[in-house]
């Protein structure tokens, strides 16, 4: 009987304590860890990733396309991405599947030093236009160029290397840095930057940051994921209801960041973060419509068949 009961109180004690038999998550960040992603840091230092039952492991991509392609190959089991390329992803036949949203609207812009005074679109024609992501922010510049009458131009692949590449005369110009990110860092440099933003120059409104996985991780892991999404769920509240004290978490789970930019940057981000984790269907429809119109797809996408249920 003392045997029996001792038992019980060894499974209860496992039962109940932080991290007991926690499922391990790997999730891939889309760019380093910064404030775009501050709801996840959130959910992971108060705990909300343990108290769904999940130990997450966050990791940062070495190349800007990585994140999607290991998640879709089952490398990790979570990916930040864009719609756009998930998207472009699923038009490839990749089995990819959209687990929930991190930032609602588009923050990727056409962005260059203000001093170069571009008026419109169209006056970078002749010009040399980097981009950021590999099969994102190129093909996503094609389109753009086409839809605006920017001409002739040459595209080269900067990476991370945004502001090297702008002050040094090496582009005019980059399409892929966030209205709400780049230009912070570089106004703390003393940089002055302008920029044409994607949604009121003929692309239409779309999910910016989402979390996707592959097909084979929804089918074997769909409880952890949805767990994982009810963790960043609160996170996303409190960046919205507890600003503060959701940037003092933040910057605890990520100690090595300049705190100055990194606050400016939450707040021009945070009227951005998702409010719900419903999925607007049709907007995403219309979005993959337009990415076939416009040359960005070369196969339709029926969008539900890539929704998380």
């Amino acid at each position: 009987m003392k045997k029996y009961l001792l038992v019980l109180l060894i499974v209860g004690v496992m039962v109940n304590s932080p991290g007991a038999m926690a499922q391990d998550m790997t999730l891939m960040l889309d760019w380093f860890p910064n404030v775009d992603h501050l709801p996840v840091f959130v959910a992971q230092e108060k705990g909300y990733f343990a108290a769904e039952g999940i130990q997450v492991k966050i990791l940062s991509p070495s190349d800007t396309s990585d994140a999607l392609k290991l998640a879709v190959a089952g490398k990790v089991d979570l990916a930040v991405s864009y719609e756009p390329q998930t998207i472009m992803a699923a038009s490839e036949g990749l089995p990819v599947h959209v687990a929930g949203r991190l930032v609602a609207h588009p923050l990727t812009t056409l962005l260059f030093l203000k001093e170069r005074g571009y008026p419109s679109p169209s006056a970078l024609s002749g010009k040399t236009i980097g981009y950021t992501v590999p099969g994102l922010m190129d093909v996503l510049l094609q389109a753009f160029a086409k839809i605006n009458g920017i001409g002739d131009y040459t595209a080269v692949n900067v990476g991370f290397n945004i502001v090297p590449a702008l002050t040094s005369g090496q582009v005019d110009a980059v399409m892929g840095p966030f209205k709400t990110y780049e230009t912070v860092t570089m106004a703390a440099k003393g940089i002055e930057a302008a920029y044409f933003e994607l949604e009121h120059w003929g692309i239409p409104d779309y999910d910016e940051l989402i979390f996707i996985c592959g097909a084979e991780t929804w089918a074997k892991k769909s409880d952890a994921v949805q767990a994982f999404m009810r963790a960043v769920a609160r996170g996303l509240e409190d960046a919205h209801n507890q600003p503060g004290a959701a940037l003092q978490a933040y910057f605890k789970a990520v100690p090595d960041v300049d705190q100055a930019i990194e606050r400016a940057a939450f707040e021009r981000t945070r009227p951005y973060f998702a409010r719900t984790q419903t999925i607007d269907q049709e907007r995403w429809q219309t979005f993959a419509d337009f990415a076939l119109e416009h040359g960005l797809i070369d196969h339709p996408v029926k969008v539900a068949t890539l929704l998380a249920p």
